[in-house]
């Protein structure tokens, strides 16, 4: 599966979630980008809400709220294009069908908060554009998660569209505490249902992150944000700042490097120890040529390089012909 020019199979993809950390000034929108690339973020996230489309008309305050933060059609566009210059992807979460049609000419691939994994209508919407979808999985269940994921692939299938599906785990607490991270869950995820898995990260710093490559994660989406006490709106707190992203993003590489392919097999750095640990089969004392060999005449020592222990047969019984020094390698031309 690939996002953007990030072939999943081979790299972790690593997201910035701005999100609404820019608490709607576009300036600050910006810079934010320009230091989750800096940080090594491949993919800066942000997310497209009309406040009216998601809340209650009783909820003033948080359509108040909203307001403040919501970024235009054109100043979204605007972001996309920053991001493409300082090299990375633009990805933005609609909260609404509304949004999608002109989302889709400004991203890669479509992420679905976890509050909206239900809400079939969206989810139709972002199946009938055939981009990737990253999906969240945070309060729900797998038979939950299953059904999200037919519905999707329903609608896919009705629009003739391709159908490529992510499932992130994702524990919505803000932030998650340690004990509820359910890190395993990750692995779970792959194994049900044969899809990429990643994790979208909402504990405390960067551990549960890096730990999730070695569970099978192949898209860490993190809360980023250049200051934790930017102000008293909650996402800051548990965001990464540039510093922390770094240190995310430089551990992310460790561990995919150290995980590797996965295949056991001789690796370059071991073909040298090879050489000198293993043994050969070699005379355990001196024998004169014409000697007919049995058991008893065999030893096996370093180096290798000779017949290897499990190759006796090729030798037993047979006469050497040629004299050998105790501790030389008797090899298949010095008998017949």
């Amino acid at each position: 599966m690939n996002i953007g020019d990030v072939d999943l199979a081979c790299e972790v993809l690593v997201i910035a979630e701005i999100g609404n950390n820019h608490e709607g000034d576009f300036g600050l929108a910006v810079e934010m980008i320009h230091a989750a690339v800096a940080a090594g973020a491949q993919a800066v996230k942000f997310q497209t809400i009309q406040p009216e489309r998601l809340v209650s008309a009783t909820q003033t305050a948080r359509i108040e709220q909203l307001g403040r933060y919501a970024f235009s059609r054109d100043q979204f566009a605007e972001l996309a294009g920053v991001a493409r210059a300082a090299g990375a992807m633009f990805l933005s979460t609609p909260f609404t069908p509304d949004v999608v049609p002109w989302l889709d000419l400004l991203v890669p691939a479509f992420k679905i908060a976890s509050g909206d994994n239900n809400f079939t209508p969206l989810l139709a919407s972002v199946a009938a554009t055939g981009k990737p979808i990253l999906l969240s999985t945070g309060m729900t269940d797998l038979a939950a998660i299953n059904q999200a994921c037919q519905t999707i692939e329903n609608a896919a299938r009705a629009s003739e569209k391709p159908c490529e599906i992510a499932l992130l785990h994702c524990v919505s607490a803000y932030p998650t505490p340690p004990k509820q991270a359910n890190l395993r869950a990750i692995a779970t995820l792959a194994r049900e249902t044969g899809k990429v898995v990643g994790y979208s990260d909402h504990t405390l710093g960067v551990d549960a992150a890096v730990l999730s490559v070695a569970l099978g994660a192949r898209i860490i989406e993190k809360h980023f944000t250049l200051s934790k006490s930017q102000s008293d709106f909650r996402d800051h707190a548990l965001s990464a700042d540039p510093a922390e992203m770094v240190e995310l993003v430089r551990q992310v590489r460790l561990a995919q490097t150290l995980l590797g392919t996965g295949e056991k097999i001789l690796q370059d750095g071991e073909v040298p120890t090879a050489a000198a640990a293993r043994r050969s089969i070699v005379a355990r004392a001196a024998l004169p040529a014409g000697h007919l060999l049995a058991g008893a005449d065999l030893d096996w020592l370093r180096p290798g390089g000779g017949l290897a222990p499990g190759e006796e047969s090729l030798i037993l019984g047979r006469h050497l012909t040629q004299a050998v020094a105790r501790g030389e390698m008797i090899k298949q031309n010095m008998v017949a």
